[in-house]
């Protein structure tokens, strides 16, 4: 029999079943390392840069399995529905939200490029110093600790079958 409560009863999102997955991503990207040994600037732009950085290599490993391409976008839309509560939260108004939440999702489309080369390469550091410390050169061990652990975090991704990556509640660990 036909109930009411069907027309009203909200289905489940699928993009929750990858929020394990972001959430890893953002305690990677905020684990104290990056900061205290890294350097990395410990702002509102060092915070989003460094997930913009950690997504960039989940979103990396992702592509590599062509059948998943749907758990990258969908991971992505929660990259963007977070950013959007964070910056209501911080009391951004309606206007400047979309306006930023553009801005965000266009400089994750160039980190993605940018950290391609997560190797420890010439291009790795010119876009972490571009991107991360936004164009100041960073102390040399800071850059280093960064661009060791960014080629360590690529190679323990790299391991990982995309499938498991896509159900984790964390990343691989890698020794910092």
């Amino acid at each position: 029999m036909f109930s009411i409560r069907k027309l009203f009863k909200a289905e489940p999102d699928p993009r929750e079943a990858l929020r394990p997955l972001w959430n890893a991503v953002v305690a990677t990207a905020r684990a104290p390392h990056w900061y205290a040994v890294g350097d990395a600037p410990d702002t509102l732009d060092g915070r989003f840069d460094m997930i913009s950085l950690v997504l960039a290599l989940v979103l990396h490993r992702i592509d590599d399995d062509p059948d998943q391409a749907l758990a990258g976008v969908q991971l992505t839309e929660l990259f963007v529905t977070d950013m959007d509560g964070q910056m209501r939260q911080i009391g951004f108004g309606d206007m400047v939200v979309g306006k930023q939440i553009g801005r965000m999702v266009g400089a994750l489309g160039g980190r993605l490029g940018a950290y391609r080369a997560a190797d420890g390469s010439d291009e790795l550091r010119a876009a972490l110093v571009r991107n991360l410390w936004r164009g100041k050169e960073p102390p040399a061990d800071g850059l280093a600790h960064v661009m060791t652990e960014v080629a360590a975090l690529r190679g323990a991704l790299s391991a990982m079958p995309v499938a498991e990556l896509i159900g984790a509640d964390h990343l691989p660990e890698t020794g910092a």
